[in-house]
């Protein structure tokens, strides 16, 4: 649960804020509200997307629900750095995509007063820790993590299965591509990948189907 700290009003001192989960999980939608609550504030607020991800709109961050904020698509983490200095909140989503500088920045801003929010997959389609987000939940005052519900079993999921074929670690896509599972349903899913990825030799297999045919 995300709780402000204001109790020493005193202190000049920013924060760092994780909202991670699989894909379908609710992590921009969650950011958005964050971030759109700040701006009711009057805060200056500031959000930063990989240059990359374009999958909705070049300069808007949106949430699978259609809500979005207009954004800074940005190549790289230093830029954040320089384009979010003097702001209130920084908002960061699909924070795996970015390189690992993305947690100096992160922590560099909140050293200097700044509320940094970011969003992410915390897994890839392997349910391997994803890029930077490890670094950014330890070093984070507070973390979120939020479910989809699984498509096969109805339980909460927290893995991002991949059905497209491809196996680049970066590759964007939507419920054509991806598929959210339970822990359970994963495990059965990846099974059936590697037995169908398996090698067959033609060649071994023949001879004995004729043998034992006479």
């Amino acid at each position: 649960m995300f709780l402000e700290n204001t109790v020493n009003h005193k202190e000049q001192f920013g924060w760092i804020e994780v909202i991670c989960g699989s894909m379908f999980s609710g992590k921009t939608e969650e950011l958005i509200r964050r971030l759109k609550r700040a701006q009711f504030a009057k805060q200056k607020v500031e959000i930063f997307k990989p240059m990359v991800d374009t999958r909705y709109d070049e300069d808007m961050v949106v949430s699978h629900d259609s809500n979005e904020i207009r954004s800074t698509p940005v190549p790289a983490a230093a830029n954040i750095r320089i384009l979010g200095d003097t702001c209130d909140v920084v908002g960061i989503d699909e924070a795996q995509f970015f390189d690992n500088e993305i947690v100096t920045v992160c922590n560099d801003l909140a050293n200097k007063g700044v509320r940094v929010v970011v969003a992410g997959l915390d897994m890839d389609f392997k349910g391997n820790p994803f890029g930077p987000m490890p670094a950014l939940m330890a070093t984070a005052e507070y973390v979120t993590k939020v479910h989809a519900i699984c498509t096969r079993t109805g339980n909460l999921a927290h893995y991002s299965f991949r059905t497209a074929n491809d196996d680049n670690l970066v590759f964007l896509g939507e419920t054509g591509e991806y598929e959210p599972l339970s822990r359970a349903a994963f495990y059965k899913a990846m099974l059936k990948e590697k037995v169908r990825k398996l090698p067959v030799d033609i060649e071994e297999v023949t001879p004995n189907t004729r043998k034992s045919n006479g």
